[in-house]
C-alpha cells in the first residue's frame, strides 16, 4: 500500500525565501522525520547549496535542529506557532472532553479531523494499547474520499471540493477503496442523508471506520469525529456514542 502524503516536493513554483523554507519544513514527513541536507534538496527540487544556506537560517529560527550525525528535524518551533493556530487550538480544546469520553467509553481509537485542501488533517488522536492498527496519527493527512472522517468533510463541501477530488484522482489503497465517480457520489449523498459514513477496509485492511461531522453555529460543517474499529466489531452500540460526541462538541462551538 501506498503511503498518503508523502512530502516529496520534486517542484518549487515559488521561488521566495519564504517559499523555499516552506518547501524544505514541507519535506519531512511521519516516515522520514529526519533527513539529510542531500535528502532535503532531492525531496524539494532546491539546489544543495540554497538547501545548505536555508538549513543553517532554519536551525538559528528555532523551526529545524541538527542532530549529532548532521541529519535535520522539525525544531519545537513549529509545533509552538502550530499549536496557536485557531482552528485547530481552538477546536481541539472544545473537543478533548468529548473525544476523551468516547474514548473512555469504547477503548478505540477516537479522531478529531478537519479539512486541509484536499486532505483530512488529523487534529488529535487518542488510541488505547490495543486498538486495532491505523494509518492517521496526530498531525498527520489522509485523502479524503479513502477516510471516513475526510468522506465526511467532502460531502459538505461543495461541487467545486468534489470536482477537485475528481480530478486530482482517487487513489486505490486496498482493494474496498472507492476510486468509482459514481460510487463516491452515492456514498457521499448517503453522509449528507443520514449524518454517518461507515468504511469497511476503505484505507487499511482490517479496519472499520465511523465518522460524524462536527458544525458551527451556523450549521457549516467545520470537521469530522472519527472511531476506527477491528472489521469483525460491532458498530451498532459505537454509533450512538459517537453522535452524542460530535452533537456535544458542535454545541459548544461558537
Amino acid at each position: 500500500m501506498r503511503t498518503p502524503h508523502n512530502g516529496c516536493v520534486p517542484d518549487v513554483p515559488d521561488r521566495t525565501l519564504l517559499g523555499r523554507a516552506f518547501a524544505v519544513l514541507g519535506a519531512f514527513t511521519a516516515e522520514r522525520p529526519r533527513l539529510t541536507q542531500s535528502e532535503l534538496s532531492r525531496r524539494t527540487g532546491l539546489p544543495l547549496p540554497t538547501v545548505f544556506r536555508l538549513c543553517g537560517q532554519l536551525v538559528d529560527a528555532g523551526a529545524l535542529e541538527r542532530r549529532a550525525d548532521g541529519s535535520y528535524q522539525v525544531g519545537v518551533r513549529v509545533w509552538e506557532l502550530g499549536a496557536l493556530a485557531p482552528r485547530a487550538h481552538g477546536l481541539r480544546q472544545v473537543a478533548m472532553p468529548y473525544l476523551e469520553d468516547l474514548f473512555d467509553a469504547t477503548r478505540e481509537n477516537v479522531q478529531l479531523v478537519v479539512r486541509e485542501g484536499l486532505e483530512a488533517l488529523y487534529v488529535e488522536r487518542l488510541s488505547a494499547r490495543g486498538a486495532v492498527a491505523v494509518v492517521g496519527r496526530a498531525g498527520g493527512r489522509l485523502p479524503l474520499h479513502a477516510s471516513s472522517g475526510g468522506l465526511v468533510l467532502l460531502a459538505h463541501g461543495g461541487p467545486e471540493l468534489l470536482q477537485e477530488v475528481l480530478d486530482a484522482g482517487l487513489e486505490r489503497f486496498t482493494p474496498a477503496t472507492i476510486t468509482d465517480e459514481a460510487r463516491l457520489r452515492r456514498v457521499l449523498d448517503g453522509v449528507r442523508r443520514t449524518g454517518i459514513v461507515s468504511c469497511r477496509e476503505y484505507l487499511n485492511v482490517g479496519t472499520m471506520a465511523m465518522a460524524a461531522p462536527i458544525r458551527e453555529r451556523s450549521g457549516r460543517v467545520v470537521a469530522a469525529i472519527s472511531v476506527v474499529v477491528s472489521i469483525d466489531a460491532d458498530p451498532a452500540p459505537l454509533i450512538p456514542a459517537m453522535r452524542a460526541a460530535a452533537s456535544g462538541i458542535s454545541r459548544r462551538l461558537t
